[in-house]
């Protein structure tokens, strides 16, 4: 009778058995057996694969950046989801909130890393990243409006270097002062700039106009003299420099004019170069330095949301009367939570933790996809580099030397997962 449930038994089992040898089992073995031979798969290598994981720089880059991944990406993850779990336990909202967080884990990979690949983008008009970055820098530190403005032919002024312009000559009182510009797009003028002026003169002061010396059409506007068609630089700053020294400073008003005292005659006026200086464009999320950080984000947005969710069950477990206790014993809600909450999670934490770690462990996706050519390099990660020396660099024996490493790597961190499991199962 025992003999004929072990046959039975074993039937039912045998195609789930067939199933794992030839989907799990044969690819393992077959990876460890390729690992050992060379590109052609015909001559025995030994371990000259393995050693290339740890000579070959894109490797070693993919090593370090997986690194920065399981100890970042895991712990922030979870940090965060803690936190949303917490602070949304009491609230009514809670659960509206927690599905919003949890909605990106409906997204596929391929989805979130086009879209943050766009978030990231670095154009302010087209990256949203870019485009609070530069919202914030500009409330701080406003931008120049004339970025590309520069003398004209036969101007009064010339560079004066680092990105500045002066006059040719020295003012006086009671002659005014032309300063003329070309270069800039008529709308990217200013908005309070208004049609550029002739300044009166006067005896004891020094004035002038600042003006885009432009018309459109050939042979139409004076030279050097504003038209009834051109605008004034409005807000453009000019310096009175003697002996290398700034003895007065002002500002044109939105015809472009502008008046300096006495003490300026005889001095040259100069445009600063912060007149001129480019737009702030935001950081390069994409570039070599960001790039990782970047993707982080992306996958956190992800699975924080994942982690939440885990523990918010968790929480839900956890005995109310025990934090009744603590805060009858006149524990703050800060001591509850780092005393009380916390370790009664911790199991609920190490299983969310282990299970990140083993997913970031096989990031591939989200580099793949968010990382442009530039930086993929930098970005590398050890599932991207097995994709790259197995298909695009033709090299299945290194390739296959990877993924064993990868197994390597993630078989501890899943053994770890399956005693925790199984000790509270036991509990």
């Amino acid at each position: 009778m025992t003999g004929t449930r072990t046959t039975i038994a074993a039937l039912f089992l045998l195609p789930a058995l067939v199933l794992l040898g030839a989907l799990v089992v044969y690819p393992i073995g077959y990876s460890v057996v390729r690992s050992f031979y060379d590109q052609s798969g015909d001559g025995f290598a030994g371990f000259d694969n393995y050693q290339a994981l740890f000579t070959d720089d894109g490797i070693r880059t993919a090593l370090k950046n997986n690194v920065i991944w399981v100890v970042f990406a895991p712990t922030v993850a979870t940090a965060l989801g803690l936190i949303f779990a917490v602070l949304t336990e009491r609230v009514r909202w809670g659960t509206a909130f927690k599905l919003v967080v949890f909605m990106p884990m409906a997204i596929s990979m391929l989805a979130a890393g086009i879209i943050f690949r766009l978030v990231y983008d670095q154009d302010p008009d087209k990256g949203i990243a870019n485009a609070v970055w530069v919202g914030v820098h500009d409330t701080f530190a406003q931008s120049s409006a004339f970025p590309k403005a520069h003398p004209g032919r036969q101007s009064p002024l010339e560079a004066a270097g680092g990105g500045a312009f002066v006059t040719k000559e020295p003012v006086r009182a009671g002659e005014p002062v032309a300063l003329p510009l070309v270069g800039v797009a008529p709308d990217l003028m200013p908005d309070d700039a208004k049609p550029a002026a002739k300044p009166p003169a006067d005896p004891g002061k020094i004035t002038g106009t600042t003006w885009q010396d432009f018309t459109r059409g050939k042979g139409v506007g004076t030279l050097n003299a504003p038209d009834a068609s051109e605008v004034g630089y409005a807000g453009m700053r000019i310096e009175a420099v003697k002996d290398g020294r700034v003895v007065a400073s002002t500002t044109a008003a939105g015809d472009g004019t502008f008046t300096l005292p006495a003490s300026a005659e005889g001095a040259l006026l100069r445009l600063p170069a912060d007149n001129f200086k480019e737009p702030y464009n935001g950081l390069d999320w994409l570039g070599p330095s960001l790039v990782t950080p970047a993707i982080i984000g992306s996958y956190i947005w992800m699975w924080a949301g994942f982690a939440m969710v885990l523990i918010a069950a968790g929480l839900a477990g956890v005995p109310r009367e025990l934090l009744e206790a603590a805060r009858v014993d006149g524990a703050n809600e800060w001591q509850v939570f780092r005393r009380v909450t916390v370790p009664l999670l911790a199991p609920v934490l190490a299983v969310v933790t282990v299970t990140l770690m083993i997913n970031v462990l096989k990031v591939f996706d989200l580099v793949f996809i968010i990382a442009p050519g530039s930086s993929q390099d930098d970005a590398n990660v050890l599932a991207l580099e097995l994709y790259r020396k197995g298909f695009a660099e033709d090299q299945p024996g290194i390739a296959s030397a990877i993924a064993v490493f990868l197994l390597l790597l993630v078989i501890p961190v899943m053994w770890f997962n399956v005693r925790r499991l199984r000790r509270e199962v036991r509990r």
